[in-house]
């Protein structure tokens, strides 16, 4: 049966409820409905990619399940404005979200197909569609959304310790898998001083392979000839005063490891490409062991946190029942999995850190980790900020991290500035080897790593504006009461908007000189102060900033601060 209740004037809910005599497996389901694209010019979702373009509507749909995407959409026009936001409450199952153009009529075609994998049986079901039509920005219906998902029973986030909210070095680009105790630890001492405050040590360290391959995974045992001894080298770490979060692949069982044997039968599937098998959540005796093998490292290492990597490779490809299993549904074998990794390594350590991986990044995954981070783009700037963004507009207060900003030794100072400007409304996580920069890079790593510190409170706090996602978000603003924030990605005017408070900074994230902005009353008198890349004072004084059109003289990728006087 399908109801409908209207939460608020352009907010409806509809509940769909099936009910069957006797448990079974539903069949194949779809929720369909139209609407007019009338000023509806881009189409928002999770995939973290460029392409915000309207489909037509024999294009196919994307995936969503609990450890991939999220079941949104948001249709906007080019102004910002929403015209059409949808949610689906069911985020644990797999389900198609397909919006197309239908060419004959200029009508979206909207569809919700359920129960895509095979479901073991239910006697009852039941969900929830949102459907957003008021005339807001559309980030703000976004920002209902991620509330909405986060009140539901069972998806409530984790807390998030201070820390994952702080600067962070990973070893990923700049070691690979070729990991040196000695040579992470030297890292650390350089990347505390920059302000870093927890290193994440990547894929390498259970292994004396550095071929990328997936082969030797599963025992989770430290390749002694690269770190001879894990809790030494730990607290090491400790002693720099920084936290120490360690990469694990959670699915996946190696040919090469003596795991393998253990869980013959006990597999989703062999990827051979990879080398490795995928452990099938379904049996109790594997989910123990995943966490078992977690709750050992915290103890025996002193760990602060993991990154957890690959959940999304629990795929489900036939519905079979194998004795032992205590769960027929994949996605809720997950669900278990993750909850009581989180469950269990908090009783451990309450201020536990948990990093998951775009596009793992779903309302259900706030629940078991809190840290999300974007998905692998190295040396891309344009895609780190598109997709740091992406995962600020639905995540709410767990803590967006960068990509890991990594750039050639090579790159003119101003260039290499555009890797961490590009992420400033997120956690910057850094991956370079910091004892080969050069002293200009230093320097300006060091400055715009103290400005983000600084400023925190309104890049990661404020209310945020990201505009013109189908441009990628050329200009973002975020404000409190006490301060506003601007940073323009384009050769674009900037408009603050109104009842600006005692403190703007304006940063020009472009390789251009100069910012233009255009006020829509008088704002009064300022002190300006103009800082380049590297921190260095460019130029200081008053400006009266009347109504219209104004440039600010800003080096590239340098920033302005304005105080009213």
């Amino acid at each position: 049966s399908l109801s409908a209740t209207q939460l608020e004037e352009g907010i409806d809910l509809i509940h769909i409820r099936m009910v069957a005599e006797e448990p079974a497996s539903p069949p194949a389901f779809t929720l369909f409905w139209t609407h007019p694209v009338v000023d509806i010019h881009a189409y928002w979702r999770t995939a973290g990619d460029h392409d915000k373009s309207l489909p037509p509507e024999w294009i196919k749909g994307f995936m969503s399940k609990v450890t991939s995407q999220a079941p949104v959409c948001s249709l906007h026009s080019f102004s910002g404005r929403n015209r059409l936001t949808f949610a689906f409450s069911d985020a644990l199952r797999a389900t198609e979200i397909r919006v197309g153009v239908h060419e004959e009529t200029a009508m979206l075609h909207c569809s919700i197909k359920l129960f895509l994998e095979p479901s073991p049986p239910l006697k009852v079901y039941e969900a929830t569609l949102w459907l957003d039509t008021r005339d807001i920005p559309y980030y703000e219906s976004l920002e209902q959304v991620q509330q909405w998902w986060a009140a539901q029973p069972g998806y409530q986030p984790a807390r998030v310790p201070e820390t994952a909210r702080l600067p962070m070095y990973s070893t990923w680009y700049s070691f690979h898998q070729g990991l040196v105790a000695s040579q992470i630890e030297e890292q650390c001492r350089l990347a505390k001083a920059l302000g870093c405050e927890a290193v994440i040590v990547d894929d390498g360290w259970q292994t004396t392979s550095n071929e990328r391959g997936y082969a030797y995974t599963g025992d989770w045992e430290v390749a002694s000839e690269k770190i001879p001894d894990m809790r030494a080298h730990v607290a090491k770490v400790h002693q720099l005063g920084m936290k120490y979060i360690l990469w694990y692949s959670v699915p996946f069982v190696g040919k090469h490891s003596k795991a393998w044997s253990n869980f013959a039968g006990k597999t989703l599937e062999v990827i051979d490409r990879l080398g490795a098998g995928v452990l099938d959540p379904r049996f109790p005796e594997v989910r123990e062991y995943i966490i078992a093998t977690y709750e050992r490292a915290l103890r025996d290492w002193d760990l602060d946190g993991f990154k957890l990597d690959f959940v999304d490779s629990f795929n489900f490809r036939k519905q079979e029942y194998v004795r032992g299993q205590d769960y027929l549904s994949v996605p809720e074998a997950v669900d278990r999995l993750l909850a009581d990794i989180i469950e269990r390594l908090r009783k451990i350590k309450p201020d536990i850190m948990v990093e998951f991986r775009q596009t793992y990044i779903g309302p259900l995954m706030r629940k078991y980790g809190n840290m999300f981070r974007a998905g692998d783009c190295p040396n891309d700037a344009l895609t780190n900020r598109e997709r740091t963004l992406d995962i600020r507009l639905l995540c709410g207060s767990t803590a967006a991290h960068s990509d890991m900003l990594m750039w050639h030794r090579d790159e003119p100072v101003e260039s290499a500035a555009l890797q961490i400007v590009n992420i400033l409304f997120a956690v910057p996580q850094i991956s370079l080897l910091l004892n080969a920069l050069s002293e200009q890079h230093l320097e300006m790593a060091r400055f715009w790593l103290s400005f983000w510190r600084e400023h925190r409170d309104v890049l990661l706090d404020g209310k945020l504006m990201p505009l013109h996602p189908e441009a990628m978000y050329p200009l973002v603003i975020a404000t409190t009461a006490t301060k506003r924030i601007a940073v323009t990605y384009a050769d674009t005017v900037i408009n603050p908007g109104s009842d600006l408070p005692a403190d703007f900074i304006i940063v020009n994230g472009t390789l251009g000189k100069g910012v233009v902005l255009e006020f829509t009353e008088n704002t009064g008198t300022w002190q300006l102060e103009v800082r380049d890349c590297r921190g260095q004072v460019f130029s200081t004084g008053q400006v009266l900033l009347g109504k219209g059109l104004h440039r600010i003289d800003v080096p590239p990728v340098g920033a302005a601060t304005l105080h009213r006087r």
